[in-house]
């Protein structure tokens, strides 16, 4: 039995054939899915997949990349949809540094030109705005981790191009509440450090990747007892699918290529990471 830990069945990349979809995945073992809200009404359609479904869970929360579209409430509304007993975590909640209002992607500044006065004002408006961005998407993870602690529930996490930022969030927590770094595709060693701080990773179709070395070694040697697998379906579907929808089913490819690196059977990283994602999101016995 596999568990997708990490699916968005809410999308409408699924409204044509979702029984299909269900069926095609138990076909391939796997028995349950977690599927994740991205906003407020996500979260709400999540909830109500999972409590239609009985092999779907559900978690809740505001991708960091729609923290400044989000109401001033969001938290009181979650708040509500927690109450579900099918909601497995909060999330997906983080920093997600990438693509920046200004219209750039983030690169690495060095210092001694961070520190330099800005005299361009189209610079400077562009570093206000996102500054902005920035400060909106890590108040909304500090207050999604504060319900997670008020809640009692663990974390889904996003990070993208915002590593040290997020760390440094999330050690005001160390203690409090767990979280999973999801499609981790990152070094070894910075799964060690997430690990270190008492977190997990998950890894996706990005394993399968002729192009993932890095991936490829972190999957081959992390513990295993701090890794589970997902699809981040509809996206980033496993080879021999790259580029075509991803949906649950993929869960065994990406299973499978986990086996192949680490020398494993199917059915011993199966186990493994059925456990590992039945404690983290609190699933024995439903």
């Amino acid at each position: 039995m596999l568990i997708d830990t990490h699916a968005h069945l809410d999308y409408p990349d699924f409204e044509n054939d979702f029984q299909d979809v269900l069926a095609r995945a138990d076909a391939a073992g796997v028995k349950r899915i977690i599927t994740i809200g991205t906003s407020v009404e996500s979260s709400r359609r999540a909830v109500l997949l999972a409590e239609k479904f009985p092999q779907v869970f559900a978690v809740i929360g505001v991708h960091p990349t729609n923290a400044i579209e989000a109401g001033a409430d969001v938290i009181s509304e979650l708040r509500e949809l927690a109450k579900s007993p099918r909601v497995a975590a909060i999330g997906e909640t983080g920093l997600d540094y990438h693509h920046l209002p200004s219209g750039q992607i983030l690169k690495p500044t060095p210092a001694w030109l961070a520190e330099m006065p800005l005299n361009d004002p189209a610079e400077i408006a562009a570093n206000i705005r996102d500054g902005a961005y920035k400060s909106a998407q890590a108040a909304l993870f500090q207050q999604q981790l504060e319900l997670a602690v008020e809640t009692g529930l663990n974390v889904v996490i996003h990070q993208r191009d915002a590593w040290q930022d997020t760390l440094d969030i999330l050690e005001n927590y160390s203690g409090k509440v767990r979280g999973v770094f999801h499609c981790f595709g990152g070094a070894f060693e910075q799964a060690q450090e997430v690990i270190r701080l008492g977190h997990m990773i998950s890894f996706t179709g990005i394993v399968t990747f002729k192009n993932a070395p890095l991936v490829h070694d972190c999957a081959t040697r992390v513990d295993a007892e701090k890794f589970m697998v997902e699809t981040d379906c509809p996206y980033l579907a496993p080879a021999p699918f790259r580029g075509k929808r991803c949906e649950p089913a993929h869960t065994r490819l990406v299973a499978e290529k986990i086996a192949s690196l680490r020398g494993k059977t199917l059915d011993e990283i199966a186990a493994q990471t059925t456990r590992n994602a039945e404690q983290f999101f609190r699933l024995d016995g439903k």
